[in-house]
């Protein structure tokens, strides 16, 4: 790892390896005619092509295919929201989701409320935590403790409104709501907005399987037509939500191990509300009243109880290595709240269009109407790529901008095999984009020269082996860079 990180400091910040001098005019030709070749077996591939490469030493655009033309992006939108999020907010930012309380307490009993403050923070989840979904609030159950509370006799306040109401943009697919990919965004979420649905089988053949959430909040009705089989035929199984209805159905073999997958949520507010009040009670802490979902807490009389921390430089990285969606539009919507003073969809990507704008991205060559990509409206030129990408190598934030892209050989599931040869491994820091029809791959690549690149290529009308077409022209800008 330290050979990596080796790597990537000179890629992202260290100008001093970068070479002044301009490559001879042989050795251009040579570039140009490689990349070339590849580009236009790529064709072969897809309905329409774009490619982008700029030295980012010199600004010069060594090799250009259709540049300035606008295509689908899917998830290379991300490159733009974090970061706008970097330059917006700084890497050293932390949302502050506060904890508070109201009232008096005597013999164990807070005679009053309870109440969160919601700082649009994505991280709120197990991931943190070993896996425990609870982890982010056992702190706020001992700061109870040492209040001495133990039960509340009122009800829990749950202030959401740095964000708007709207959670679900209209853009997105309405049949894949229940996708984890397409989870509601709000300033209080909880563990991504979604829940895992596990499936075991029934302990004997005809009875129908066993249906579990984790964690186990109550925050679906269910609907389970399943039945389990005596002999092994594979397990077919259909976990779809309806609003607050979720329904199983299908077969599993009584021999098979769970069934496990991830269901959104219909109501993220209320999801975080029903999560803190099972942690509380884990804790031996009740509460009497119920949950009340409010823009802001009512009144002055608040005490802080406890904050919870986490910073802005994780939450990039988790966007852009792991592609999260909800992660991406949670940052979109603060990027409106701090720029425009609404933490809203449109005017998240009026603030990202803007900023961009300020950098050099030429006008026509981005529309973004989401933070993720998940909406084909979000589109984008390959020099609009190639000007984001040069911006941040140069960027104050340019370090923690280039450590959250995935790398080349990275061990991770997309990534683990992929240009994972020398001279390629740890040399290509690159963030994907995946529709149906679209494949898109834009970073920074490190030549054998020495000599570091940022590259865009984007293919939309795919028909073929999109990454294959993508890794050898990445392949054909090291050799001959």
């Amino acid at each position: 790892m330290m050979q990596l990180r080796k790597r990537l400091v000179p890629l992202a910040i260290g100008l001093t390896l970068l070479l002044p001098a301009a490559a001879p005019a042989w050795a251009q030709s040579a570039l140009d005619q490689a990349v070339a070749a590849e580009v236009a077996h790529a064709q072969r591939e897809a309905g329409a092509v774009g490619v982008s490469i700029v030295e980012l030493s010199t600004g010069a655009a060594v090799y250009s295919y259709n540049p300035s033309e606008a295509r689908v992006i899917a998830s290379n939108s991300k490159l733009f929201t974090t970061a706008a999020a970097l330059d917006t907010l700084g890497p050293g930012y932390q949302f502050e989701t506060r904890f508070l309380m109201r009232g008096a307490v005597a013999d164990g009993v807070l005679r009053g409320d309870l109440g969160v403050v919601g700082a649009g923070d994505p991280q709120i989840s197990g991931r943190e935590y070993d896996g425990d979904p609870f982890g982010a609030f056992r702190p706020w159950a001992a700061a109870l403790r040492e209040k001495g509370v133990r039960r509340i006799t009122g009800d829990l306040y749950l202030a959401h409104g740095l964000f708007e109401a709207l959670r679900i943009h209209p853009d997105w697919p309405r049949d894949q709501l229940a996708e984890w990919y397409e989870a509601p965004v709000a300033a209080l979420s909880f563990s991504d907005n979604c829940v895992l649905v596990r499936v075991s089988p029934g302990r004997a053949a005809g009875q129908p399987a066993v249906v579990e959430t984790v964690p186990p909040i109550p925050v679906f009705r269910v609907d389970n037509s399943t039945s389990t089989r005596a002999k092994r035929r594979g397990t077919k199984l259909f976990v779809g939500r309806t609003d607050d209805l979720l329904t199983v159905r299908g077969t599993i073999d009584v021999s098979s191990g769970p069934f496990e997958t991830w269901v959104t949520v219909p109501d993220p507010v209320a999801y975080f509300g029903q999560a803190l009040r099972a942690a509380l009670a884990e804790e031996g802490i009740a509460i009497d009243g119920g949950l009340r979902p409010v823009d802001q807490l009512p009144g002055p009389v608040w005490q802080r109880v406890a904050v919870h921390r986490s910073d802005l430089v994780t939450a990039i990285r988790t966007t852009n290595k792991h592609s999260q969606n909800f992660y991406a539009e949670s940052l979109a919507k603060q990027v409106g709240a701090r720029r425009c003073g609404q933490g809203s969809w449109s005017e998240g990507v009026k603030a990202i269009g803007e900023l961009m704008a300020s950098i050099g991205v030429p006008p026509g060559e981005l529309r973004m109407v989401d933070g993720s990509g998940m909406s084909r409206e979000n589109q984008a030129s390959p020099r609009a790529i190639t000007t984001l990408l040069r911006h941040m190598f140069f960027h104050p934030a340019a370090a923690e901008f280039a450590q959250s892209l995935p790398y080349s050989g990275e061990d991770m599931k997309s990534w683990k095999r992929r240009l994972a040869a020398p001279p390629y491994f740890g040399n290509v820091f690159a963030k994907t984009g995946t529709l149906s029809g679209v494949s898109a791959l834009s970073g920074y690549a490190r030549a054998v020269s020495g000599k570091s690149y940022a590259f865009s290529i984007l293919l939309n009308g795919t028909r073929g082996d999109s990454h294959t077409d993508q890794d050898r022209i990445v392949m054909a800008l090291i050799d001959h860079g």
